[in-house]
């Protein structure tokens, strides 16, 4: 398998700070992102671009050919809408092949788009950060997939735009997505396309809103294609060899859109869009998928990977169909336990003789999303490589660690119609400030990579003055307390010791347990054998700490689940710290009560 170069360069400033790049050039990237759509439907018409299983079970595929012309009989709609500059397209629901084409076609004839998250709409109870990203995003047209489940949300969106057309596919009192595919493409279309520049809006991506209201992260038609060229020179055999993907995570979020749909496209690959997700139901959806088709790559959170692997474990035919072509497995999101990380390259080794490498890396939605990338064999969680094609890091010093900055053109511009959080983001040399730390593996072999160092803004201070890197230890405790532990926040600022809430596995309490599936949360939770785990928990983790700075004193386990509408989980499924500590005071408490 063939990944990119990894040969760096490594400067350090008069002021302290330190530039970092990969050696090799970016090559040329489309200037529209659509071009591709162009390509791959002329090169190799007939092949499946995406597919989705029917309400029968069947797979239904559309070859590139076949998406492209009905992109453009939905861009003839479009045209005909009359959007005006600050009118735009929301897509309020999940993957599909309907929302696909919708988003190829906005992008295609240069209307900005958002897909904003489906929990905003089916979870929430106040429906605070759909009201907010509607009222930002001033859509014209919105749709989604299900009128019927989406009901209550297509309610609001009406009420607060009467004039807006909706669109649905299923369960319809609106307009039918059927009827958009009945328009006959004119060559507007195609002059629509031709005005398109490197710097016209492709989509918004919101960010999680874990600090506040969520943030419209601005996505050019530039940013979205040269990361895809970054990406495809990381893992450069894609670009002879069309990758497969058997993929659940959000188009929402960039991890999911800009990422994995982007690849397939920009490759010329298939993207078999997977109904399940990491969850108790959801994972059987997974594995039926996976059984039928060989992915070449496999993109997971680490919860997704920890839930399969069980599924592998006990399944023959199911290791044996996902192994077949895979050339390697990447995650982000969060940490992967340690733990989780061996089982992987075991399963693979005894499948398939060696080991499918494991890959990880670092950016953000704002760097489109890929920023750096440990593409090689033998590496390890928490280390994150080295940039991409054309990018400069800057690690800038703050106080004892060193923060990371982007510069390149995968990186966003800037905030949708919010200037102030836009000028706050960058430096004086226009560097996007992260609030990521990291430090070099090897400081004399640069191009061994960076590694986590934690967040700028989680870390804090001890009542003795000592610094508590809370990236690091969180990593500890989640690899050491899998898998039970399913994840924790850190407690102690002005504090005399460390204490941490612990979100828990249900599933897996109530296994160690031996208590039955209909046992309650909170009763497995509070079991003898769970409480038993996590004060051998504590007594591990405290052997092998250095002092106060990395020693856990005392854990209180969270009954609840977070909650989305207080900000304390990100549509990746992550936990914010601040969020969980502002409104679980009385845990906190808890912890340092006598």
């Amino acid at each position: 398998m063939k990944f990119g170069p990894t040969e760096t360069i490594k400067t350090i400033n008069p002021d302290g700070s330190i530039l970092f790049s990969l050696e090799q050039p970016l090559a040329d990237f489309p200037e529209k992102i659509t071009e591709k759509l162009h390509f791959w439907a002329e090169k190799t018409p007939d092949k499946t671009f995406i597919a989705r299983r029917n309400s029968e079970g069947n797979w239904q595929e559309l070859s590139y050919a076949e998406t492209l012309r009905r992109v453009e009989n939905i861009a003839q709609y479009l045209l005909n809408q009359e959007f005006t500059e600050d009118q735009t397209i929301v897509i309020l629901s999940e993957n599909s092949l309907e929302h696909a084409l919708l988003v190829l076609a906005s992008v295609h004839i240069g209307i900005a788009y958002t897909p904003i998250s489906p929990p905003y709409s089916l979870v929430s109870d106040d429906f605070g950060k759909l009201k907010h990203c509607l009222a930002l995003m001033t859509p014209k047209l919105i749709f989604a997939q299900d009128g019927k489940v989406y009901e209550k949300a297509l309610n609001l969106a009406k009420t607060m735009f009467p004039d807006a057309e909706i669109i649905s596919v299923t369960n319809t009192q609106y307009l039918d997505f059927a009827e958009l595919l009945k328009i006959d493409a004119t060559e507007k279309v195609q002059e629509a396309h031709d005005k398109i520049s490197a710097d016209t809006v492709a989509k918004i991506l919101f960010t999680s809103g874990s600090t506040g209201l969520p943030k419209g992260v601005i996505n050019t038609h530039g940013m979205w294609s040269a990361n895809l060229q970054q990406i495809s020179q990381t893992f450069a055999f894609m670009q002879t060899e069309p990758p497969v993907f058997v993929d659940w995570l959000p188009w929402n979020h960039t991890f999911g859109g800009n990422h994995n749909f982007g690849l397939a496209l920009y490759n010329g690959g298939t993207l078999f869009i997977d109904d399940g997700k990491p969850t108790q139901k959801g994972i059987e959806k997974t594995v039926q998928n996976l059984r039928e088709i060989s992915p070449t790559a496999y993109f997971n959170v680490p919860k997704g990977f920890e839930m399969l692997i069980p599924y592998l474990e006990n399944d023959t035919q199911l290791r044996e169909n996902f192994f077949k072509n895979l050339r390697f497995f990447f995650y982000a999101g969060a940490s992967l336990a340690q733990p989780i990380w061996n089982r992987l390259e075991e399963l693979s080794e005894e499948t398939t003789g060696k080991k499918v490498p494991i890959i990880t890396g670092l950016g953000c939605t704002e760097s489109g999303p890929s920023a750096m990338f440990a593409a090689w064999e033998g590496s390890f969680s928490g280390l994150l490589g080295v940039p991409v094609a054309g990018m400069k890091v800057k690690l800038v010093p703050d106080g004892d660690k060193l923060e990371a900055r982007y510069h390149a053109p995968n990186v966003t511009k800037g905030y949708w119609r919010n200037p102030e959080a836009t000028a706050q983001a960058f430096d004086e040399e226009g560097f996007y400030k992260t609030g990521d730390a990291v430090k070099f593996l090897d400081e004399n072999n640069p191009s061994k990579g960076l590694v986590f160092d934690g967040r700028i803004a989680e870390d804090f201070k001890l009542s003795t003055g000592t610094w508590v890197n809370v990236g690091i230890l969180k990593s500890k405790v989640l690899s050491a307390g899998s898998p039970i532990v399913q994840d924790v926040v850190i407690a102690g600022l002005d504090r005399e010791y460390i204490g941490a809430i612990l979100f828990l596995n249900p599933d897996a309490c109530r296994k160690l347990a031996n208590l039955s599936a209909e046992t309650s949360n909170k009763e497995a939770y509070q079991h003898e054998e769970v409480q038993k785990y996590i004060d051998q928990l504590l007594i591990k983790l405290g052997e092998n700490a250095t002092g106060s700075a990395s020693k856990i004193v005392k854990a209180v386990i969270a009954i609840e689940p977070p909650s989305i509408d207080l900000g304390e989980i990100t549509d990746k499924g992550s936990l914010n710290q601040r969020a969980v500590l502002k409104h679980r005071a009385a845990l906190v408490e808890e912890i340092y009560s006598v």
